[in-house]
């Protein structure tokens, strides 16, 4: 099940938040946990007793390294904990990975076991690991009902697709949160946007992208539209996810860190990873960037810190070699603008805004490559090194029949759309129209949404692929 799917819009979440908000405030958790298993069972009811035994494990062993903070059984204990669950994804995630490129090695022929990926392992198991060591380091206390710490880590909001919510962050809201019709107002507000990300830009321009993939005839352009329009679509796909996380989140009375500030206005790569992926880019800085020593390293022990932490994140991402490519691909551009041409880049807004965006979308050529060979290929293309036209009747096509939608969302990544509703809410005299046109734009988008849902327009699942 899917946020921007039929079965959870107008089955599903109705029916918990009807049983949500009516029962007391004891049984919420247990409602949200409950909901939550049923959520998760119904695409993949088998892997549920593999995320319920990440979970106890993860609540058992907490429990101990508290009662042994101090004391090296504490931390051995916090070591296994965590072990188990890499463990666990690795197995899940990796293992086919491995035994491919051991038989390309070694020109064996182990069989590949052909585990199906358990969707949200990689969230689950990160927010699990980072429970355990909060736990160890005494940031957080261990969660004493079990009911609370299964509906942190299962919670369907965030559950499949992020953001990462740290425990630490929320665990106040689990013993007790605000619930208000306004709070569960900015909630529906933030959903509904999120929602019309993911469907309105994202799906359409995955079209464009569905298009190139089966086109006849190759050119320069039709692979520039091509990169163009899946780095919108990652975007909007990624974000809007993300912020109909937030959006539940808010309607069930908790309080999620943002994930996305629009990432495509940085000015440098160091900026982008500031505003992309907020959540998996401060896991990472917490919980490996800075054990290894951070910047408080010598200069080559720095960038190698940097260079693990670049190629973990890249393999986070998905068991292939186009995903670490793409990790070591940012590891060597953050390198070089830390020692090198940062400050250049401060200099001219224009050329360094230029700089991002080309290398952020080569950047996502490469991740959404099925191999290196064929990421190396596409931007060979892209750049006139392949013997292929600069033009196509093809690409020309697409490219006319999409400029308005690539126009609406090159604008609609930038802060311009808020800050014009903002400026409009200033303008005192606007209130009372603002106040019905508010709602009723809220319910358009929704209710277009859904028609483009219903009609069975294209509606791929990016996450799935990690």
């Amino acid at each position: 099940m899917v946020f921007s799917g039929i079965p959870f819009l107008f089955y599903f979440l109705p029916c918990v938040l009807l049983v949500y908000f009516a029962v007391p405030e004891r049984f919420k958790n247990f409602v949200l946990l409950l909901s939550s298993l049923i959520f998760y069972a119904w695409g993949e009811p088998k892997y549920l007793i593999l995320m319920l035994f990440s979970v106890t494990q993860g609540y058992c062993f907490a429990l101990f390294i508290e009662k042994y903070r101090g004391k090296r059984l504490s931390k051995a204990l916090m070591i296994i904990s965590v072990s188990v669950s890499f463990a666990l994804l690795i197995y899940c995630k990796y293992t086919d990975f491995f035994i491919g490129n051991f038989n390309a090695v070694t020109g064996l022929s182990v069989p590949l076991l052909k585990i199906a990926l358990p969707i949200g392992i990689s969230f689950y198991t990160f927010q699990i690991a980072s429970y355990t060591v909060d736990v160890y380091r005494g940031s957080a206390a261990a969660q004493h009902s079990y009911i609370n710490l299964a509906a942190y880590v299962t919670m369907f909001p965030q559950l499949i697709a992020g953001p990462i919510v740290r425990y630490s962050d929320i665990a106040s809201q689990l013993e007790r949160r605000t619930h208000s019709a306004e709070k569960a107002a900015k909630g529906i507000w933030r959903f509904i946007i999120g929602l019309s990300k993911k469907v309105l830009f994202a799906n359409t321009l995955s079209e464009i992208c569905a298009a190139f993939g089966k086109a006849s005839e190759a050119s320069v352009l039709f692979f520039w539209l091509y990169a163009v329009s899946f780095t919108l679509q990652i975007y909007f796909d990624f974000s809007g996810y993300s912020d109909m996380a937030i959006g539940l989140g808010k309607i069930f009375g908790f309080d999620f860190s943002e994930n996305f500030n629009y990432p495509y206005i940085s000015g440098s790569i160091t900026e982008f990873w500031r505003r992309w992926h907020i959540s998996l880019g401060s896991w990472f800085r917490d919980y490996v960037y800075i054990p290894l020593g951070g910047n408080r390293v010598s200069k080559g022990r720095h960038i190698f810190n940097i260079f693990v932490v670049w190629m973990l994140t890249g393999f986070w991402h998905g068991a292939a070699w186009n995903f670490i490519f793409w990790g070591l691909l940012f590891a060597v551009l953050l390198t070089l603008e830390k020692n090198f041409f940062g400050n250049l880049l401060a200099k001219s807004k224009v050329i360094s805004h230029i700089y991002v965006l080309l290398a952020v979308t080569v950047s996502f050529v490469i991740f959404d490559a099925p191999s290196l060979g064929d990421a190396f290929s596409c931007i060979r293309a892209m750049f006139g090194a392949e013997k292929i036209p600069f033009s196509s009747a093809e690409a020309v096509y697409y490219l006319r029949s999409n400029a308005v939608l690539l126009l609406a969302a090159a604008v609609g990544a930038t802060p311009l759309p808020k800050r014009l509703v903002l400026l409009l809410r200033e303008k005192k005299r606007l209130s009372p129209v603002l106040g019905i046109a508010e709602p009723l734009v809220c319910a358009s988008l929704f209710l277009v949404s859904a028609a483009f849902l219903v009609s069975g327009s294209f509606n791929p699942f990016l996450y799935f692929r990690f």
